[in-house]
């Protein structure tokens, strides 16, 4: 067997295999999925890092949003397979009008011991005296995401919890980016402010965290994720190995937190870095910033999604009716929990 025979038999296996390795990635289902760009899409980032979606044969393509809210329309025309974002009223008023969509799992909700959402006032407010309870809320410019979300039900808590309405409150409208500016530029007064914007606004000595929303917003759903209908229904054993890595992460999530920030343990430092990337951030950033909770399961919070809708109702938001039953679909995470089993923290 001469030695150029060798070498041309190598070469054709080698061909072979790489061919093999392309097929196989050829065979990944491509899963469209519409991102936010702040800390309640670590699970998704953690997924993806620690190839949990590759190992159910999925390989996700990532798009980022401003707002749930524009990611509506292409999830109900199939544009896109899954979103996820701040529970509103556009989403529930399109869930009156049957728009195709389903919401599948928990996102980012508030929990005792987190300090992710917090009602954040300028120091310069805090430090003269002027604002120094809830009343104080009375007449002041306090920056919301956008108008017919949930950071409204919130606001609307601290103003009751200071005998106030949510009217007595002026309300300014700016994404979280933008907000960082305005309080530099003291254009606002306060924010219900969530992370990582809420460490930069500290560590600039500019806001004060006054309060968690745990003391007058307890168990807050602040977002949650969505399954178009043509995705839900048309690809559904998709769908559940989706959740399935989902659900892996949101539980190395759970057990990397500790004291509501990520811990120092191998594991913690490995969210860190999964994080820091997926966002863009410096690490110790990420290692600064409080942590939202995210259940292990990846179960909603249903009772809070009835008070945001009964918030939305109230103020006018929301004009339709909505059909819990049939606008959340549980089936994908019951099938992942069966699969996976209970969830044991490691800590």
């Amino acid at each position: 067997m001469t030695t150029s025979y060798l070498r041309a038999s190598t070469l054709a296996i080698l061909a072979t295999l790489s061919f093999g390795t392309i097929s196989h990635a050829q065979t990944l289902e491509k899963v469209r999925v519409g991102i936010v760009g702040n800390a309640s899409d670590a699970p998704i980032f953690i997924a993806d890092s620690k190839g949990y979606f590759k190992q159910e044969g999925i390989q996700v393509e990532m798009t980022t949003f401003d707002s749930a809210a524009k990611q509506i329309a292409p999830l109900a025309t199939g544009d896109l397979d899954v979103g996820g974002g701040a529970t509103s009223a556009g989403l529930f008023n399109a869930a009156s009008r049957k728009i195709d969509l389903k919401i599948v799992a928990d996102r980012s909700r508030m929990a005792p011991g987190y300090s992710f959402m917090t009602l954040m006032i300028r120091k310069d407010l805090i430090d003269s005296g002027k604002f120094k309870s809830f009343a104080d809320l009375k007449g002041l410019k306090i920056a919301l995401a956008a108008p017919g979300i949930s950071t409204g039900t919130v606001l609307n808590a601290a103003a009751k919890k200071g005998g106030l309405t949510f009217a007595d409150v002026e309300k300014i409208y700016l994404g979280y980016p933008q907000q960082v500016g305005a309080f530099h530029g003291k254009s606002v007064d306060g924010s219900i402010m969530i992370e990582p914007f809420a460490t930069a606004i500290a560590n600039a000595g500019e806001g004060v965290r006054f309060a968690t929303t745990e003391e007058f917003a307890p168990s807050t759903q602040i977002a949650m994720v969505y399954y178009g209908e043509k995705f839900a229904s048309g690809r559904t054993d998709i769908g559940k190995r989706f959740m399935k890595a989902y659900v892996r992460a949101t539980r190395d999530y759970n057990d990397a937190i500790e004291n509501g920030k990520f811990s120092a343990t191998p594991l913690g430092q490995e969210m860190v870095k999964i994080l820091s990337a997926g966002l863009g951030m410096k690490e110790q950033d990420v290692r600064d910033s409080y942590l939202q909770a995210v259940d292990p399961d990846a179960r909603p919070n249903l009772e809070a999604v009835k008070a945001d809708i009964a918030f939305f109702r109230e103020t006018g938001s929301l004009t339709g009716d909505v059909a819990l039953d049939q606008l959340f679909d549980l089936s994908f995470v019951d099938a992942a929990v069966k699969d996976l089993g209970p969830y044991k923290p490691k800590k």
